[in-house]
């Protein structure tokens, strides 16, 4: 028997994962310990990259994405260990952590499953890493903003436990499914995760039942790790808000029965709903603003004109002027004046095609006179400007400087010998960012934190690199803990990694710096330009279908066709061999580019990368005009 089984479940956070079992590496020291990837149908390599870096490591790669629960339960009925640890990708161990759990465990036999402290990649403390059993009125307190109104209390905020001091072992109801060291002979006697979770509230349920079933679950400070996606990660999706309080509503029918079962069901519908419309108001609000700002410093425009040229159009919220600003506003979007990183061109590009179009409407339908073009021209040139202000304004309170579609400089240092430094500094250049101002080789003593405070301030540094290889875990999440400063945001770049990573809080996904490739089909500009693109080919096909019809090939399912990629519904060309779920239907593919050769399954994935890279809309055109006759085929 194995003293220690850490399953990691993962799907396509390579990056990750590669950093993660790097920790693990050093943290088994001393343990017999087996460790099981589980992988769910990644796309990004991660198969590869655990053969080839990590050959100790139990593989099992599964051909579908089958969910958390499923994953990890496959890995636990191959477990030999004493005790079986689910570890989350997307965190990094300290070097002394199984150890200390495994000592604790074997000193308390009543404990059936243990979670440490968790801090997020900015060193702070995850409240998570411990949690209360989530009964209706916790699940009130949470979902009407009591927790946060009231932090510490032991009345509101039972979720999290605000009550108890972190850097105290307590008994607790729940542990986060991100860092769960249980006991093999508890989860014989009480089952494996419940499948019927996919992804969220597994943990919440298999802790609630390890406790049922007579062992204690208890939150353990006194070993550190980081978990870079804190539960924040996704609460502005309405996906996520959907699925955990689903899983919610799981647990509560499962557990919970009579009054009680009624009123956390009532208590959870009325949470969904709640934050599904919060969310969807959030994302709205973010979208519709730029545009608003942008109306409104054309309104300012037109009033201005309004003044200075001499028999002006008359002002007021008339159909005639929602026109002449949907003409505009519309313009910049399809020249992409709203897509990030923002390009003040794209912004001038876009006033300008409005203004030739609505000129030439002007003339062409002989409405407009001379004097009111010069009212419409005082109107975008003086809304240009504002708009031109209010971006600039935005972006130096964001990131300092004026230059515009620019991110906040980085002032980087590197933590770690000269060698590291380096090769991190190799890595900055390939992913196109800064090179390091300055870099420090610790000499493992106390003076080593002052030199970095010292450093950050001097140097005004805001991205500081510890390097992996020089660097024990427990010491860099020490010093992230010590120098506290949110000005400053931490990166990790492991052994032998291609990667540098680190997130700034809780709240944002963890980020890396990697060679970067740009993949035009996932550039905004060129997918709303594929959808514009698809929408007109369907019309002008529809309009000639009388004439074309007689040369295609299944000519009910061309119309059905047409009428799909018309509403959005289906795309004339696009991913098959590496479609996701979330891909559109598409008719054909990059491979009816060649459409009369046999192309093996490996070659269609390698032509789909290839056409996904160098989009445009020609690519397209040219592949629909090779292939009319089978513009009838079906999905």
């Amino acid at each position: 028997m194995k003293d220690l089984s850490v399953i990691i479940v993962n799907y396509n956070v390579s990056y990750f994962l590669e950093q993660c079992l790097l920790s693990v590496r050093k943290a088994v020291r001393g343990l017999q310990v087996e460790v099981f990837v589980v992988d769910n149908n990644s796309v990004d390599g991660s198969v590869e990259m655990v053969q080839r870096r990590f050959p100790e490591v139990i593989l099992l790669a599964n051909k579908e994405n089958l969910g958390f629960s499923k994953a990890n339960n496959q890995a636990i009925r191959q477990a030999q260990g004493k005790y079986v640890l689910l570890l989350n990708p997307d965190t990094v161990v300290e070097e002394d952590t199984f150890c200390k759990c495994f000592r604790f465990m074997e000193e308390h036999p009543k404990t059936g499953a243990l979670g440490v402290k968790m801090m997020d990649g900015a060193g702070l403390f995850l409240p998570e890493s411990k949690r209360g059993l989530p009964t209706p009125w916790v699940a009130f307190s949470k979902v009407f903003g009591l927790a946060a109104m009231f932090p510490t209390s032991s009345v509101f905020n039972r979720y999290h436990l605000g009550h108890l001091h972190p850097d105290q072992v307590h008994k607790i109801d729940i542990l986060a499914g991100a860092f769960m060291f249980m006991r093999a002979q508890a989860l014989e006697k009480v089952g494996l995760l419940d499948e019927d979770f996919f992804m969220y509230g597994e943990d919440i349920d298999l802790s609630y039942r390890i406790k049922e079933g007579g062992y204690d679950v208890v939150y353990f400070p006194e070993t550190r790790i980081i978990h870079y996606k804190g539960e924040s990660t996704r609460k502005t999706s309405v996906n996520y808000v959907f699925m955990f309080y689903r899983a919610m509503m799981v647990f509560a029918e499962k557990h919970f029965s009579g009054r009680q079962a009624r009123l956390y069901s009532f208590l959870i519908r009325l949470a969904i709903y709640l934050r599904a419309a919060i969310a969807i108001l959030v994302r709205a609000f973010q979208r519709v603003t730029p545009l608003l700002l942008d109306g409104l410093c054309l309104a300012i425009g037109a009033v201005v004109g309004e003044k200075v040229v001499p028999d002006p159009l008359p002002l007021g919220i008339t159909p005639m002027w929602g026109a002449y600003l949907a003409v505009w506003l519309g313009s910049a979007f399809f020249s992409g004046a709203y897509d990030k990183p923002g390009r003040l061109y794209r912004l001038v590009s876009g006033m300008l095609w409005g203004s030739i179009l609505l000129m030439a409407f002007s003339s062409i339908v002989s409405i407009v006179g001379e004097t009111n073009k010069k009212h419409l021209l005082v109107a975008v040139l003086v809304g240009l400007v504002g708009m031109t202000l209010w971006r600039l304004i935005w972006h130096f309170r964001s990131y300092g400087h004026w230059r515009f579609g620019e991110p906040k400089a980085k002032r980087i240092a590197v933590v770690g010998s000269s060698r590291e430094v380096k090769r991190a500094s190799v890595l900055l250049r390939q992913a196109g960012a800064q090179k390091p101002l300055t870099h420090l080789e610790p000499q493992h003593t106390p003076a080593d934190l002052r030199q970095i405070k010292e450093v950050i301030e001097i140097y005004k540094i805001n991205e500081l690199i510890f390097c992996g290889k020089d660097l024990a875990v427990s010491q860099i999440i020490e010093w992230m803990v010590q120098i506290h400063n949110s000005a400053v945001e931490f990166k990790i770049l492991p052994e032998n990694s291609t990667y540098i990573i680190g997130s700034s809080s809780k709240n944002a996904r963890g980020d890396y710096y990697a060679l970067h490739i740009e993949v035009n089909l996932l550039n905004p500009y060129h997918r709303r330009n594929k959808v514009v693109l698809n929408s007109l080919v369907s019309a002008v096909l529809l309009m000639l279908s009388p004439f074309l019809i007689w040369r295609i090939k299944g000519k009910r399912q061309f119309l059905k066709n047409c009428l799909g990629n018309l509403v959005g519904l289906y795309q004339w060309v696009g991913l098959k061999a590496t479609a996701t779920p979330e891909s559109k239907p598409a008719i054909l593919s990059p491979v009816d580019k060649v459409s009369n050769r046999r192309i093996s399954p490996a070659a269609a994935r390698q032509m789909e990368v290839v056409y996904a890279k160098d989009y445009t809309p020609y690519t397209d055109l040219v592949i629909l005009a090779r292939n009319l006759s089978n513009l009838g085929r079906s999905i």
